[in-house]
């Protein structure tokens, strides 16, 4: 038998990262055991209950026996479903079919999939920066070219489109926008998704948009990039369940792709987790078909707490804080306080109980700032805030 030495493990690893904020959940979950009062903000999770209705709608599909194997694309009512509202949804009436989509077990497991898809040894996938960190973490994996692209907190974390322009090229294969965006809850503009498309279609590369917060918005209008001219065919779309209904334990995201990829990204589901759970599905089904009343509900409560939380964050001296515009989270410059945004919130966590991210782990521009997710009562954002005002001048980093 094969003793399992570190030395056996595979070089490939080398070149994963790894999502910070289940970190930090699990040290906060250890210090709360050990009876430390823990406000949460550091995972990206609405706090709500799932909508009952949708609940009900999985409890009736196991007993009516909806858990056995499904198709690795999803069950069609599924995709139909999911093609009709996203077409709605985008303003693109019958622009999907149930071709289009591919199911997964949450987003991340089909962002994999689909970079597995599209990338090959030395293809250059370019991304916003600071960014959800699957995105690199895939394509290094895949031994791709990783350009990161920074936003600017001077245009409210909107891409830096000079710099954008100047390093794509024919080498490109794949731009991923997020919009809104973690971690900075920046929106990018009508002129901003233009200016990317002539890119696109100058450079021929595909654009993969994770629109995961398309409903969790703050501004009048969400704009997709698939929806201007000539884009449709060239746009990847991330989305799923978890943000907008409050299902982040339920498991289930889905892309809208061009068919021949949706073709390929099913073979990867085949090979990797097979299906998702029938009843799952089922209840997503009612998610999309159901009323549209928790979900607006959900979301106004969220630009309230926006609201408290970034008002509170700018009366901290020598603290700054841009107004989100989507998601649910609030990304202040700390860099006054310290080059090491990662100590300064480890010390934020064991000394004041306030549980956040370090903006670096989201990559190299978000170095001098913090995550703060405002998925969290009012009650402890005024917790939070009050604490930070407290603890901030003693740090020392």
């Amino acid at each position: 038998m094969l003793a399992a030495n570190a030395d056996r493990i595979c070089e490939a690893v080398s070149r994963l990262g790894s999502e910070s904020a289940f970190e930090v959940l699990a040290r906060a979950r250890a210090l709360e055991a050990k009876g430390k009062r823990v406000v949460h903000m550091e995972i990206g999770e609405p706090d709500f209950d799932t909508p009952q209705n949708i609940k009900e709608a999985g409890i009736k599909a196991i007993r009516e026996n909806y858990s056995h194997y499904t198709p690795s694309a999803g069950i069609p009512e599924l995709r139909d479903t999911i093609a009709d509202y996203a077409s709605t949804f985008r303003g693109m009436p019958g622009a999907f079919t149930r071709e289009n989509v591919v199911v997964g077990p949450g987003a991340k497991p089909i962002i994999w999939n689909t970079l597995s898809a599209l990338l090959n040894p030395g293809d250059e996938l370019v991304y916003a920066d600071p960014a959800y960190p699957a995105y690199a973490s895939a394509a290094s994996y895949l031994q791709a070219k990783v350009t990161p692209i920074p936003l600017l907190e001077s245009k409210n974390f909107r891409l830096d489109l000079e710099e954008l322009e100047s390093k794509v090229s024919a080498r490109t294969k794949v731009l991923v926008i997020n919009t809104p965006h973690n971690p900075t809850g920046g929106v990018l503009l009508r002129s901003d998704l233009e200016r990317i498309a002539d890119l696109a279609q100058k450079h021929d590369f595909l654009v993969m948009s994770d629109e995961i917060y398309s409903r969790n918005l703050y501004v009048p209008e969400f704009l997709s990039i698939a929806q201007l001219p000539g884009m449709k065919d060239r746009t990847i779309i991330i989305d799923g369940f978890s943000k907008a209904y409050a299902m982040t334990g339920w498991r289930l995201g889905y892309a809208l792709v061009p068919a021949a990829l949706a073709n390929v990204v099913t073979l990867f589901n085949n090979n990797t987790f097979s299906c998702v759970a029938t009843f799952v599905q089922m209840a997503g089904i009612e998610a999309l078909r159901g009323p549209d009343t928790d979900v607006v509900r959900m979301n106004e409560t969220f630009r309230q707490r926006r609201d408290r939380l970034v008002g509170g964050l700018n009366q901290i001296p020598k603290l700054s804080c841009t107004v989100p515009e989507g998601a649910f989270y609030a990304f202040p410059n700390v860099s006054h306080f310290t080059k090491d945004d990662k100590a300064l919130a480890k010390f934020l966590l064991e000394e004041a109980g306030v549980a956040c991210l370090g903006g670096s782990a989201f990559g190299k521009a978000g170095t001098g700032y913090l995550r703060f997710s405002y998925a969290a009562s009012f009650d402890d954002i005024d917790f939070a805030l009050a604490r930070l005002r407290e603890y901030l001048p003693q740090y020392k980093g």
